[in-house]
């Protein structure tokens, strides 16, 4: 419990940071009345409530929420601020009058001031409370707060799992943002900007070289009294983006002096309402919690009227479970177990004879989990620290590593027998970086594997798969946080090899103790008929194979990409010189504010403009291109925004991220992170390289052959989704055009419009494709008449026609639906699962979405287990070959290889066959195939 300086003491809780924090802990195992509505947002928001009013006793105490509708002060400076953030999710809607039911009840204050957000209230009450001799308490996870900070005035963040609350007061928000004054905070957000609030920030300078410039310099404005200071990229962006910077500290900044009263006697804690608290806690059939505050059980009559698949509700492994009883999450934090509550056996084999019996151990065990420790989590650079076993829950055995590379591999190899053996089981989690590890050693890890992270991919795609994660869900387990060993991340933070080895055995051992533990949990229901071949024939054999292509990189142009930049650099002061003499005035082409009164008030673009739910007007991409032919400034501004992306997100940071070790581009690829079951690209994502523009185009030009004896190869499956439609539908017209290796745009054309093939013009083959391509999306007449520049009645005859001609694949359409309802998820050819929760939704934009993925995910699904499968077999067939060429890149539908000129007959034969021949459908596969010296010659 705080001890106060006085005996007033103030809480304020930030009401929707919280609530959204509550529903997200419980998302994966939501917590649902008997009447299907998920009480998650609402419980856990209770249970947050009580818990400091119990443990701290505010003498007075306030729940602040942001005003209904969203327009505030922020949105009327930056019309993009919170822009990008996704709807409210339905099942927290309905959970917002049911809260401020629950907080009435308690005789707790709500508070809210139309035009302002709620950290402005708090704020504002926060000064008004020191004033009257308060100290004050701001609840909420939002780092911002840290701005108000003073002698008087904390921070109070909410601990999760077995985490404590923290409490921040000027010491800590000193030393967590590295500033002499909280106010500074205002300044590194400024900089910094944030992803959440969409609040811009400067190009190229993150939290770490916020604080750095602070620190330096004192505030945002003593940097830009200070630009001749600063070096290249940094001092360019820095002196671009001044009034950008300006606009995020005040967006970053706030407000202290709302106009709001502050009642003390109003804000004083008083006793709770039993009756009401008994209504609306029977009414979400809160048991424990009654039991908890009224100390009485509640009577409840469950009024489900269906079964839980009509409500949607699936267990983790998709399968019906019953709603109406307490959620397994409702497990108290002082229940949660941790190394310190349980009887562990976790041992440190320091000598070498320790480590022979532990040989001898391994080689007995039908499966054995390891897990490794290095220094840096760039596995192919990674040093091995240590490495820790696992074959019995609770047990495991830590096997320490010298820092010296060839001592290290010399006693990894005395383990070879073990990661050779073809008949042992490896169990790992993300065993792909374990690996690249051993492998950088001489070590090959041979015979069948099991990565507890793909098992739970499989298992619930569209869960958190972080080994901790898992734990605390399935074990009820807290696991040691890694920032106890090596510090928060920052400048101090430490490597694994920083570490006493002795100090590093509980953590090891525990990862693999758990990783063990979790595949005992899983590995039964991966044995099930639709995940068994899912997991054990493709996605376990294409670990291997992405290692590869990890390993391997790609071979960039640098300095091509550095003139680009530099033609890029001299384009866009050309464009913006243009764009500022048609306004006739100088002005910031990055504000939106500003550019709107531009066009729309001086240059009257619009009779009647588009505005925001603010009042500013919309200069969005999608209202400028409505624009497009009304004023010659409109195409001026939309190339100067994408060149601006295409320098900033692409060409400047590719060169900054080869590999100053082999000077190759590595990309990491993830296989559990799309629902669909595509691969993802990170660090850098090369499967967003633009392609659509010529400008876009040119970035693929630096992406070259290895060397002169060397062609860049790419292969594309052509139009697979729509192949792959052809043959689930089972549409005979669709399926006849390529059969009949037709134009299949062209064939719809000769279909929907009534004309010869070869009488098809040029737009009525586009409209066509655009058709096509939008069946699979689920695209509406209205979206296709913005996609077409055309009238939505038109689109609509469009459609209609078009399933007139396939009226097989309207029926389709309908069926996957239904099934989906019925079952509550889809499936792909190779019986891949994505579960759809809200298909049930009693929102229809909801259960739109809902009804779009359930026709897409089995098309792009199947899409994504063909390619895997294809890349699987040639992975093979070339080794099999000894071949020295490489599989380097998978976007999407296509692979990019480095082809040895002398292997380029064997390796076209391999990889049309391969990918032509990944599955048998009613429509051929095809590719298409080009060699060149570059990624864009070669597409």
């Amino acid at each position: 419990m705080l001890t106060p300086k006085t005996d007033k003491k103030l809480f304020l809780l930030d009401a929707f940071a919280l609530i959204y924090r509550s529903y997200f802990a419980f998302f994966k195992n939501p917590r649902m009345n008997s009447k299907g509505e998920n009480t998650s947002a609402a419980f856990g928001f209770t249970n947050a409530m009580l818990d400091v009013i119990k443990k701290e006793e505010p003498t007075h105490i306030a729940v602040v929420f942001d005003p209904p509708g969203g327009a505030t002060n922020r949105i009327d400076e930056y019309s993009e601020y919170k822009a990008q953030r996704e709807k409210m999710p339905e099942d927290i809607r309905n959970m917002i009058e049911p809260i401020k039911r629950i907080i009435e009840a308690f005789k707790i204050p709500i508070l809210m001031k139309e035009g302002y957000e709620a950290d402005d209230v708090i704020g504002t009450l926060a000064k008004m409370a020191e004033k009257e001799g308060f100290q004050t308490f701001m609840m909420t996870p939002d780092k911002d707060f840290g701005q108000l900070v003073s002698e008087n005035i904390f921070m109070y963040k909410p601990g999760r799992g077995k985490k404590p609350a923290e409490v921040w007061g000027v010491p800590e928000v000193l030393e967590k943002f590295e500033v002499e004054n909280p106010l500074q905070v205002i300044d590194i957000l400024g900089l910094w900007g944030d992803a959440s609030d969409n609040i811009p920030g400067i190009p190229g300078i993150g939290e770490k070289t916020a604080k750095k410039l602070v620190k330096a310099y004192g505030s945002m404005e003593g940097l830009f009294e200070n630009i001749d200071q600063l070096k290249g990229k940094q001092k360019e962006n820095v002196t671009n983006f001044q009034e950008q910077g300006l606009l995020s500290k005040k967006l970053a900044t706030i407000i202290t002096d709302v106009d709001v009263p502050f009642d003390v006697d109003d804000l004083e804690i008083c006793p709770h309402d039993d009756e009401k608290i008994r209504e609306i806690f029977t009414e979400l059939e809160f048991r424990s919690l009654a039991k908890r505050i009224l100390g009485e059980e509640l009577v409840i009559t469950a009024t489900n009227s269906g079964t839980d698949a009509d409500n949607g509700q699936l267990d983790l492994f998709g399968t019906a479970s019953n709603s109406s009883q307490e959620s397994p999450a409702e497990v108290p934090v002082e229940e949660m177990k941790s190394l310190e509550t349980e009887t562990v056996e976790y041992n440190f084999f320091e000598t070498e004879e320790a480590q022979k019996e532990l040989i001898a151990q391994l080689l007995k065990q039908k499966s054995v989990c390891f897990d490794t420790e290095t220094n840096t989590l760039e596995a192919r650079n990674a040093d091995l620290v240590g490495i820790a076993f696992s074959f019995k829950a609770k047990e495991a055995f830590y096997v320490p590593f010298p820092e010296d590379f060839e001592e290290a591999k010399t006693r990894l190899e005395k383990f070879a027998p073990f990661f050779n053996s073809t008949e042992i089981e490896k169990v790992a989690h993300n065993i792909k970086y374990d690996e690249q590890v051993i492998n950088r050693y001489g070590i090959k890890l041979r015979g069948p594997k099991f990565d507890t992270m793909i098992a739970h991919y499989l298992l619930t795609p569209d869960s958190k798969h972080g080994m901790d994660h898992l734990a605390e869900y399935y074990l009820k387990y807290t696991p040691v946080p890694i920032e106890n060993l090596i510090g928060k991340k920052g400048k101090n933070q430490k490597t694994m090899r920083d570490i006493e080895q002795k100090e590093i055995v509980d953590y090891a051992c525990e990862d693999a103790d758990i990783t063990w533990q979790l595949k005992e949990l899983f590995e039964p229901q991966i044995q099930k008929d639709h995940l068994k071949d899912l997991f054990y024939n493709m996605e376990m054999p294409l670990t291997t194979v992405l290692k590869a292509m990890e390993q391997e990189g790609i071979q960039l142009d640098i300095e091509s990409l550095k003139k680009f930049s530099e033609e890029l650099t001299v384009s866009l002061t050309d464009i913006e010189e243009k764009v500022i003499e048609l306004a006739g005035e100088e002005f910031n082409l990055a504000s939106p504010k500003q550019l709107g009164e531009i066009l729309f008030e001086k240059l009257e673009i619009a009779k009647k403009p588009k505005k925001t739910k603010s009042g500013q007007y919309s200069t969005s991409e999608d209202t400028l291109q409505k624009h497009i032919n009304d004023h010659e400034i409109i195409p001026l501004i939309l190339d100067y925004r994408s060149l601006r992306k295409l320098k900033n997100t692409y060409v400047d940071p590719l060169p900054e991220l080869v590999d100053e070790n082999d000077g190759r581009l590595h990309t990491h690829y993830m296989q559990t992170v799309a629902a669909t079951g595509r691969l993802s690209s990170t660090n850098p994502n090369l499967q967003n390289i633009p392609i659509r523009t010529p400008k876009g185009r040119e970035i693929r030009k630096a992406f070259v052959a290895k060397n002169d004896d060397y062609y860049l190869m790419a292969a594309d499956y052509s139009q697979i989704e729509l192949r792959i439609i052809a043959a689930l539908s089972e549409d005979a017209n669709m399926i006849e055009a390529f059969q009949n290796g037709q134009d299949i745009h062209a064939a719809t054309a000769a279909k929907v419009f009534g004309v010869d093939i070869n009488e098809v013009s040029r737009e009525q083959r586009s409209n066509a494709k655009a058709v096509n391509f939008g069946i699979i999306y689920g695209q509406s007449a209205f979206g296709l008449s913005q996609n077409l520049g055309i009238s939505r009645r038109e689109a609509k005859s469009i459609i209609d026609s078009y399933f007139e001609q396939y009226p097989t694949i309207k029926a389709y359409m309908e069926k996957v639906k239904e099934e989906a309802k019925e079952k509550g998820y889809v499936e792909t050819i190779m019986k891949r699962r994505r579960y759809l929760p809200d298909i049930h939704s009693k929102n229809a934009i909801v259960r739109g979405f809902a009804e779009r993925n359930a026709i897409n995910a089995p098309i792009q699904g199947s899409a994504a287990d063909i390619i895997k499968v294809a890349m699987i077999n040639i992975y093979n067939k070339m080794r099999e070959k000894k071949l020295t060429s490489r599989m380097l890149l998978q976007v999407h539908d296509e692979l990019v290889f480095d082809v040895l000129k002398s292997e380029k007959d064997i390796v076209a034969n391999i990889v049309k066959e391969e990918m032509e021949g990944a599955v048998q459908l009613e429509v051929p596969l095809d590719i298409e195939m080009e060699f060149a010296t570059n990624w864009l010659e070669a597409h």
